[in-house]
């Protein structure tokens, strides 16, 4: 790419191109121009998404072009543009075609030691590897179940092993320090019940300021849970899968059990993996022997991982495949569905491509650096490893956007079983087309250099494929995969964004809110709704998410009318749409939980999902999460209670205020008038 052939553009023009281009919607538009934008330290050299658009749409075609059957530039473009169909996550939308920055393309990695190196040289590379993937981009797991307990025996100066909370404070700092283009790394350390220091792990977070740049989970064991729920002992021990450990406790599994709730319930972690059903489900633990052990799990927890691989991560929009929406009319066209799921496939091994030749100019970075080569070497055997899994397994992460839309769109509920069915039915409709267009590839391009029939023959995921579509399993045998694992459901933050519409599989967070404008001295006849402790009065007017506001047009209202109504008014038309009762704290726990475990028999990777509770929510009902997601087979959990967690959804205040409340009633907690974030 030549900077000096390229058009650019002042940043005034970008701005005021791709406001129009998102119709006034100011959020979407800051996103693209910070995170997605094809630019450098001067110049813009995209106008609107539209030109990012062809520009993925080029890659991806020139990968396209080394196959059988290629897909055309312009027939990849029409399943991208206007981020209605296929959508690139991340990593992929910026980097595909940006040769500005040596990055990766890669969403998620897990580090680890081949042998469990408890050493400072062991601990000391990882902190070394966090760096070198955060300052390409990419978000990092690693497991600290490895580092011997306090008070272990060493031969060193210190005698005896520090144990584990200061490493997770080091790692933690370190991600804190690495800047990714305006915004930091992302850290998730997981430790397992097994390990004698676990409890301190759990509670490494509780203290003011300390490991604030990482995310935390446990790894639960079905023997630990079967413990707890029995209120039986259970034996902690180092190494945590030794048959001949050197060190041994013996713990009270219900009181750990109600440790883990507390901290939840407090401060809305540690985050939960049901490792058992992880590994017992994991395609890709079916090759262990080569290296494919599954260790921990990127930051958001939707891929388990094992050391030195890597995904990337891709969404389709599944609200764009409702015809009619929020009409008597509307139905889910799932022929287009199918066909967009297997194109969606191929795109997703076409970016592995894209990321080995991305692997390879980083290391011909690293190579032509100016330093020892000691010191470079760390980083190039990193890459190495990184390359060889990216190639022997070709994992892919592709997910959907836009669930909670996509229901309210077609007149289901939220949470309903009805919903959850058809929901499940989209999600089965996925698995099938997107493992189908991997076996039809494999025919074309190979399968992954490992694949073997024999390994993989009494995986459970495996064996409900056979089940559900006899036929693609019998090809699966005969010809192969293309990808080691395909499936995962992100949390898609910055793409829900862009598509306008809800995140992930999230049900909506609010169909309508308030937003306060300052009123002006000058402003003779401003309706004042609200007057501060400073005295400066303010006007409120209603913000509408972009599908309720889509059905406020299908359903005949006049937005501008609307838009001048109060909350009275505001309720009553709420109450008469799809998203009434269906929002994050609405939703019935019990019902999401179940949601989630039945969509996971239908995803290969992980869910991130959040539970949203109530304020009021008691400790005992948010134990009761946890089993019931262990119960139905979700592979983790995580739980947030309103107000649980510092400069998330706090009131500045607990002073009531006539204005500014939730604008219809139920059982959802009072939301705050103010929040604290940093921007």
């Amino acid at each position: 790419m030549d900077k000096n052939t390229l058009k650019t553009y002042t940043k005034q023009e970008v701005e005021k191109a791709t406001l129009e281009y998102f119709n006034g919607d100011t959020l979407a538009t800051d996103v693209w121009i910070k995170k997605y934008c094809l630019k450098d330290e001067t110049h813009y050299y995209e106008l609107t998404p539209d030109d990012m658009h062809r520009r993925l749409a080029k890659e991806l075609a020139r990968i396209e072009k080394k196959y059988p059957n290629p897909l055309s530039e312009d027939e990849i473009y029409e399943t991208i543009k206007d981020f209605k169909r296929i959508i690139p996550q991340g990593s992929p939308m910026s980097g595909i075609g940006n040769d500005f920055q040596i990055v990766s393309l890669s969403n998620c990695f897990v580090i680890g030691n081949e042998r469990d190196s408890d050493s400072y040289g062991g601990i000391l590379k990882l902190d070394q590897e966090i760096v070198q993937l955060q300052k390409r981009r990419g978000g990092v797991g690693l497991d600290l179940s490895f580092i011997r307990p306090n008070g272990s025996p060493v031969k060193n100066s210190a005698i005896t092993s520090t144990g584990i909370v200061p490493f997770m404070e080091r790692y933690s700092n370190t991600t804190k320090e690495v800047a990714q283009d305006g915004r930091r790394g992302a850290l998730m350390q997981s430790i397992s019940i097994r390990h004698p220091e676990s409890e301190h792990f759990i509670d490494a977070k509780l203290e003011e300021g300390k490991v604030t740049g990482a995310n935390v989970s446990i790894k639960l064991h079905d023997d630990f849970m079967e413990a707890a729920m029995s209120g039986n002992q259970y034996m902690q021990k180092f190494p945590i899968d030794s048959t001949t450990p050197t060190y041994t406790k013996e713990v009270d599994a219900l009181k750990l059990w109600k440790k883990i709730i507390h901290n939840a319930w407090k401060s809305a972690e540690p985050g939960i993996l049901f490792w058992d059903t992880i590994i017992k489900e994991s395609i890709p633990d079916c090759y262990i022997k080569y290296g494919f052990k599954t260790v921990s799990t990127n930051p958001c927890g939707e891929i388990p991982l094992c050391p030195n691989d890597s995904c990337r991560l891709l969404a389709i929009n599944i609200f764009s495949y409702v015809v009619n929406p929020f009409t008597k009319d509307a139905y889910f066209d799932f022929e287009l569905f199918k066909s967009d799921a297997q194109k969606a496939q191929r795109y997703m091994d076409d970016i592995i491509d894209l990321e080995i030749e991305k692997i390879n100019n980083i290391l011909k970075k690293i190579e032509s650096d100016p330093e020892e080569e000691l010191i470079k070497l760390y980083e190039i055997n990193l890459w190495n490893k990184i390359k060889e899994k990216t190639e022997q397994g070709r994992r892919t992460g592709l997910g959907v956007t836009g669930e909670g839309d996509m229901l309210a769109a077609l007149g289901l509920i939220y949470g309903t079983d009805e919903a959850t069915d058809f929901s499940e039915e989209v999600h089965r409709t996925l698995k099938l087309n997107a493992y189908r267009s991997s076996v039809n590839m494999a025919k074309e391009r190979g399968a992954f250099p490992i694949y073997s029939a024999e390994l993989e023959d009494k995986n459970p995921f495996i064996l409900r494929i056979k089940k559900e579509d006899k036929v693609l399993y019998e090809e699966m045998q005969e010809f192969g995969r293309r990808n080691i694992a395909l499936l995962t459901i992100a949390p898609t933050g910055s793409v829900s964004i862009l598509t306008q519409t809800t995140s992930g599989v999230e049900p909506a967070f609010l169909p309508v809110y308030m937003r306060r404008r300052k009123i002006n001295p000058q402003e003779k006849d401003a309706v004042i709704d609200f007057v501060d402790n400073e005295g400066i009065a303010w006007t409120e007017y209603p913000i509408f998410h972009h599908n309720f506001q889509l059905w406020l047009e299908v359903n005949g209202y006049n937005i501008d009318e609307i838009k001048k109504m109060h909350k009275a008014e505001l309720d009553e038309i709420v109450k008469l749409s799809p998203y009434y009762k269906a929002t994050s704290n609405d939703v019935d726990w019990v019902k999401k939980v179940e949601m989630q475990g039945r969509l996971q028999k239908h995803v290969d990777h992980s869910i991130s999902v959040t539970v949203n509770l109530p304020k009021e929510t008691t400790e005992d009902i948010v134990s009761k999460v946890y089993e019931t997601g262990w119960r139905s087979g979700c592979k983790g959990i995580t739980v947030y209670r309103d107000g649980s967690r510092s400069g998330v959804l706090i009131s500045e205040s607990e002073k009531k205020d006539k204005v500014g409340s939730e604008l219809y009633e139920n059982h959802a907690p009072k939301r705050p008038k103010r929040l604290k974030g940093e921007i």
